[in-house]
């Protein structure tokens, strides 16, 4: 196998690692002109990863987001070729499992496509979960996020011999959401890892969200994501579930800024009535750039 490049990006704390498998042919946004100084991620002579590898990005995801033995990162983020889309995005977890969407990692990829000088401003994603709109202003980028649904207010789930008040919603991915008093000092591991893997939520399991309502457009949030196995700086749809379940018991209305564990604020807007047109703004930046070599990749 070839060299892989990549690119390590970072959305209010969550990081990823951005490979490009567009090699010959550019994204297919018409207008958009590729500045003559900005390299392609991927080299001409091919990333080496083809579509449908699955088992075998599923490996190099496990083993590229190590942390400390590895690059390191929340997630590893494939761009695509689309025929209903600019382009699109794949999500794999660090433990390998490819999953539907991510706020935050599209944030990213679409802040990328633009300073790659592929996409206009404003671009399409295809997802798993559905398209998303994106639109990016300088450093903020903002993305409509798919239809939330299977939405649960205010259940009762039996804990570790502790009955907690729970609220459930998919905003693309599965999420539980729990109010909390003290969020700085709760315990977000220990809790989160049980909601996630409680038999409530099973086969998929749940990303489990502790959230902490400062006023009507305010809140902070801690999460435990799902796929990581430990709580994370930020979850873009985690965040958007928070603050949806949050409208919907009359906590909040929009927009609603929300405090991540990384300390960056996200924001999220939406239509009061229907919890509808909900669209999750923050930045993201580039890390660096690098090649994963056959030695590293074991390949």
């Amino acid at each position: 196998m070839r060299p892989i490049d990549f690119i390590k990006m970072s959305a209010a704390g969550n990081d990823f690692i951005i490979i490009d498998k567009f090699r010959s042919r550019p994204l297919t946004s018409p207008g958009a002109e590729k500045p003559e100084d900005t390299p392609r991620l991927c080299p001409s002579t091919g990333s080496g990863l083809r579509s449908g590898q699955g088992s075998q990005i599923s490996e190099l995801a496990k083993e590229l987001c190590q942390r400390k033995l590895s690059i390191g990162a929340d997630g590893l983020l494939l761009i695509e070729p689309s025929e209903k889309a600019d382009f699109k995005m794949r999500i794999f977890n660090p433990d390998g499992k490819e999953v539907e969407m991510c706020g935050n990692g599209a944030r990213c990829v679409a802040l990328y496509a633009v300073k790659k000088g592929s996409c206009s401003d404003k671009m399409i994603i295809e997802t798993q979960a559905g398209s998303l709109e994106a639109e990016v202003e300088k450093d903020k980028i903002k993305i409509k996020l798919v239809c939330s649904k299977n939405l649960r207010l205010k259940f009762d789930l039996n804990i570790n011999s502790q009955v907690y008040k729970l609220s459930y919603i998919n905003t693309g991915v599965p999420h539980v959401v729990c109010f909390v008093r003290d969020l700085d000092n709760f315990d977000v591991e220990g809790v989160g890892r049980a909601i996630r893997y409680h038999g409530e939520f099973q086969p998929e399991g749940t990303n489990a969200n502790f959230v902490e309502i400062v006023d009507k457009s305010y809140i902070k949030i801690r999460t435990y994501e799902r796929g990581v196995e430990q709580e994370t700086l930020a979850c873009g749809t985690g965040s958007a579930a928070a603050v949806l379940v949050s409208a919907s018991l009359k906590k909040v209305n929009p927009p609603v800024s929300v405090q991540t564990r990384g300390g960056e604020v996200l924001k999220v807007y939406f239509d009061d009535a229907e919890l509808e047109n909900v669209w999750l703004e923050g930045g993201a930046r580039v890390i660096y750039k690098g090649e994963v070599g056959n030695k590293m990749h074991g390949r």
